[in-house]
């Protein structure tokens, strides 16, 4: 046992320099029309041939973190759910902040990998969409650490986009933030080839 994670030697990273880098990219928002979704939306557009960008859709399918119920007879969406984290080489994660904190559907989520040990030295991006958003971040960045996964500075920025209302499409026809996306992926990719 490493800590308070059961299944530490299962844990490892590999990363095929030869093929793409798997990200998985996560929306902390459940709206329709949430800005952190459009930002992932976004980023999974642009990504690179050298990396390979999928979209977690299952935050509302996992259920309220229960230690009773976790270990091998884990609910189904959790099963798929780490296993998704584990089958990817880093994770990018767009998290809106509620009452200067991270929205419950993260939290539940990571809640649910804290102990399988999915996240150990996994490359995060942090993407923020609006600067006045400060707080979830920040507490985002230390709950991931507190888990052992990497948050990537130079992967990790704010896409200032405050208000705007723009889809995916607009975010990618915007030089200053598809610029900034690419970037950000590009930083991630390079920390899960290290």
């Amino acid at each position: 046992m490493y800590g308070n994670i059961q299944k530490a030697h299962l844990v490892y990273t590999f990363v095929d320099h030869e093929g793409p880098v798997r990200v998985l990219a996560i929306s902390g928002s459940l709206r329709r029309a949430s800005s952190n979704s459009a930002l992932v939306g976004a980023a999974a557009r642009l990504a690179p041939d050298t990396v390979v960008m999928s979209i977690y859709r299952g935050l509302a399918e996992l259920p309220p973190f229960n230690p009773d119920l976790d270990g091998d007879s884990a609910p189904e969406a959790v099963t798929r759910f780490r296993a998704t984290l584990e089958a990817s080489d880093a994770v990018l994660i767009s998290s809106p902040e509620y009452a200067h904190g991270v929205p419950g559907v993260v939290k539940n989520a990571l809640d649910w990998v804290v102990g399988s040990g999915e996240l150990i030295a996994k490359p995060i991006a942090l993407i923020n969409a609006s600067a006045r958003a400060n707080h979830a971040w920040a507490s985002l960045a230390e709950t991931l650490a507190v888990m052992s996964a990497h948050v990537i500075l130079e992967a990790s920025i704010t896409v200032p986009l405050d208000g705007k209302a723009l889809d995916s499409n607009g975010i990618v026809g915007d030089d200053q933030f598809s610029t900034a996306l690419r970037s950000a992926i590009d930083a991630l990719a390079r920390a899960a080839r290290d």
